[in-house]
């Protein structure tokens, strides 16, 4: 199973929250300007499905690193498959990476995700200006939250039912990124992990 000690620290929750706000401005910035902008229902609802499912590849990775276990990760990594040490490194932050995927960027995304909804509220009411808007407002919201709970359910099913394949597959992704890019978002503990066995 995953790492049990917990890598958040107090530095660590004091940065979640800065940038979560940040986070939260900008998408929600380019959701309204993105919406507003399309004029068009049929372009916000593609906007907001992807949003959607952004949101439950997040929850599928946040969950699925919370059950994995570090043994297939040591047998790949020793055999320099690429994606297994990004998975062990997923595996051994857990609690930071689920914290990242199911909390912040979920609650972000489902805030954008509100935002959007209101969006289409108004452009369905500028098209039908007799319908209610109270009860519009009510069926939009109630419709966008069931579709992001049912995804979310059948996600975390998914994640639950295959950890090691999601985060494996997370892992390559990472790497693939690292080859291009050069960045590592766990280039620091990789970095202490080798100072501590030079000691």
């Amino acid at each position: 199973m995953g790492n049990n000690k917990s890598t958040v620290s107090s530095r660590y929750i004091f940065f979640v929250a800065i940038g979560s706000f940040f986070l939260g401005v900008v998408f929600t910035f380019f959701s309204e300007t993105f919406a507003s902008r399309l004029n068009s229902i049929f372009l916000s609802c593609v906007f907001l499905m992807i949003i959607i499912i952004i949101n439950t590849i997040s929850d599928v990775i946040g969950t699925a690193v919370t059950a994995a276990s570090h043994t297939p990760f040591n047998a790949k990594a020793a055999k320099r498959i690429s994606g297994a040490v990004q998975g062990l490194q997923l595996i051994h932050n857990a609690d930071r990476v689920a914290n990242l995927a199911n909390d912040v960027i979920g609650d972000i995304i489902t805030t954008v995700g509100g935002a959007l909804g209101i969006s289409i509220v108004v452009q369905i009411m500028l098209l039908e200006p007799g319908i209610s808007k109270f009860w519009l407002n009510v069926l939009v919201t109630a419709l966008i939250a069931a579709v992001i709970v049912s995804s979310k359910a059948v996600g975390k099913k998914i994640a639950l039912s295959h950890p090691d394949d999601i985060i494996f597959i997370t892992g390559r992704a990472l790497a693939k990124i690292e080859s291009i890019t050069g960045f590592s978002p766990f280039q620091k503990q990789r970095g202490s992990s080798r100072n501590r066995r030079v000691r």
